[in-house]
């Protein structure tokens, strides 16, 4: 099987109407109705008014954990400092065994292996109570690599265990509307993804939205994304502003939507970078639900990308079960 005859290349195919040639894809993408931008935005502050009960705001603090990629994406990461972080993904919360665990942590790919080895035996599938390791790849965060490098990157990060890639797409390709590279080099960094018992790592394709401009922009890279085999459509890197939005969450969720209507295909978002409170998360899980589904939260199709999230929500959790609130040194600094 070569990354040509997977099922999304075959969908692919069929919805752009040829081959994924430059020129194919230009037309697609292009044809694409524009974004109403206030429509989108209004819609989004809608969704943001929502309030839920307590009995479901104590739900959907758990399952904003059991969302959460950890992160840790500093040029000074050690391995003490992953294995400080992988011991926070098991056990989040010390004081309150009932704390679910995280989906996943995200680290460099340099880093893969001391996660690997730090989660042991609770490395795994999140959707099966385990935990996953995300490795950034491709450049990261600029992307500014050649090919073979990115390749490279990806192949070694996939060899020393990572479940994941977080891949970062060429902006500056996207920009100038040369679409048959972005979605080359996403469909061979798929293929980079290959395991050596032919499975693959799942791909989350980093669309860097802050520097996209506008919303047209977000929608067309989501749909090329999808169409080269992402498994992922991912807000950020985290490393520029703005990082994610609830509009631009939006619009990519209404992506995912269009796609698995034209084709039956679930593909995951992954909003990251600024989202810190309990009340924002929230906004998200609403505004996921209102557009594709409760089915979609779950960690194999929605994720958050977060260093600081995690904590806000364990003190919101010891408020639901003593009444009040703790202060910041009964969670551990990530």
């Amino acid at each position: 099987m070569t990354i040509d005859t997977l099922p999304a290349g075959t969908l692919a195919r069929d919805l752009v109407g040829g081959e994924l040639t430059d020129s194919n894809l230009r037309r697609y993408l292009e044809g694409i109705p524009g974004v109403d931008a206030v429509g989108l935005e209004q819609r989004a502050a809608s969704l943001g008014t929502r309030s839920i009960k307590t009995s479901s705001k104590a739900w959907a603090l758990d399952r904003i954990i059991q969302l959460i990629d950890l992160t840790t994406l500093e040029g000074a990461d050690t391995p003490g400092k992953v294995r400080s972080l992988v011991a926070k993904a098991m056990v989040p919360d010390a004081a309150d065994p009932t704390t679910p665990r995280v989906a996943a942590v995200c680290v460099y790919g340099d880093m893969v292996g001391d996660a690997v080895a730090a989660l042991g035996a609770s490395h795994g599938d999140p959707d099966q109570g385990g935990i996953s390791v995300a490795a950034v790849a491709t450049a990261f965060p600029s992307g500014r690599a050649s090919l073979a490098v990115k390749l490279a990157d990806t192949a070694d990060a996939v060899s020393a265990g990572a479940d994941e890639i977080d891949m970062v797409i060429d902006r500056g390709a996207f920009l100038s509307g040369r679409y048959g590279l972005v979605h080359d080099q996403i469909v061979a960094v798929k293929d980079a993804c290959r395991r050596a018992d032919g499975s693959f790592a799942n791909l989350k394709v980093i669309l860097e939205t802050g520097e996209l401009n506008t919303y047209d922009n977000v929608r067309r890279a989501s749909w090329l994304s999808i169409l080269a085999g992402g498994d992922f459509i991912k807000t950020s890197t985290g490393k520029v502003a703005p990082a994610a939005t609830l509009p631009v969450t939006l619009s990519m969720l209404e992506v995912v939507r269009d796609w698995h209507r034209l084709t039956g295909v679930k593909i995951g978002v992954k909003p990251a970078g600024g989202i810190r409170s309990s009340k924002d998360a929230i906004k998200y899980l609403v505004t996921v639900a209102e557009t594709v589904g409760e089915e979609w939260l779950t960690p194999h199709l929605f994720r958050f990308g977060a260093s600081s999230l995690l904590n806000d929500v364990l003190l919101q959790r010891q408020k639901l079960t003593s009444g009040h609130y703790s202060g910041a040194d009964y969670v551990t600094i990530d």
